[in-house]
């Protein structure tokens, strides 16, 4: 069973993702606003939550800020169309994807999905088991762990399968498209700026100076590498 938070202040929208996501196997919350999810997540073992941006008294990206202190569970903004900066700077905070208003319910359901099974396998059987290096920094994906000089970095569910799949195939580029249509595992349409804001966050994580990453590079035109060339 998986425990998902639906968090808008509309509550139509609210009762058309409950009526999109009946399935036996999802227990469903709901929330109106951004301080009512994080009681939600507070008091519940939530494995997802559905998040409006444009909310009264919290709105979605301060939750998602006290989200991420609290948990790394997966996080899908529900953004209108003119919310582009918006959208940039809740996947910068820490948020795995976003769905644009209005959606379709099958848009819904397989986002859904392939963010669970993200977080509750984190790509299991389609990613060779065991520990991978490159220079000082080591996945080991029997525990689901990233360290880098021997001290663990908390990365979330989307940024984990990124950095895998970058180490699993270090020293070839990867466009945006590639790294999209692997993780989303949907059609990679107007995904670049999706994937660079994860490749940022991650070299924050990672780098001792993101400005110039020793490990993930760009390589300009082309898409992003995981190597260790000083």
């Amino acid at each position: 069973m998986y425990n998902i938070l639906i968090c808008d202040d509309d509550k139509d929208i609210v009762n058309a993702l409950k009526i999109y996501l009946n399935d036996p196997s999802y227990v469903l919350f709901k929330a109106y606003d951004g301080a009512m999810a994080l009681d939600v997540i507070k008091n519940n073992d939530i494995h997802l939550a559905l998040m409006d941006i444009m909310m009264p008294n919290m709105d979605g990206i301060s939750a998602m800020i006290k989200i991420r202190e609290l948990t790394n569970l997966p996080v899908i903004l529900l953004t209108a169309k003119s919310e582009d900066s918006d959208k940039i700077l809740g996947l910068n905070i820490g948020a795995d994807d976003y769905i644009t208003k209005p959606f379709s319910p099958a848009e819904v359901v397989a986002r859904v999905r392939s963010q669970l099974r993200r977080y509750m396998e984190l790509g299991s059987g389609s990613i060779r088991k065991g520990v991978v290096r490159v220079g000082s920094v080591e996945l080991d994906d029997d525990k689901k762990i990233v360290m880098v000089d021997g001290k663990e970095v908390n990365l979330t569910p989307t940024e984990y399968d990124i950095i895998k799949l970058l180490m699993e195939n270090e020293g070839k580029v990867l466009s945006p498209k590639e790294i999209y249509s692997s993780i989303w595992r949907g059609n990679p349409i107007a995904t670049d700026n999706t994937v660079a804001v994860h490749i940022r966050h991650i070299r924050e994580k990672i780098e001792i100076n993101p400005a110039e990453p020793r490990y993930l590079k760009a390589v300009w035109g082309h898409g992003y590498v995981m190597e260790d060339k000083k």
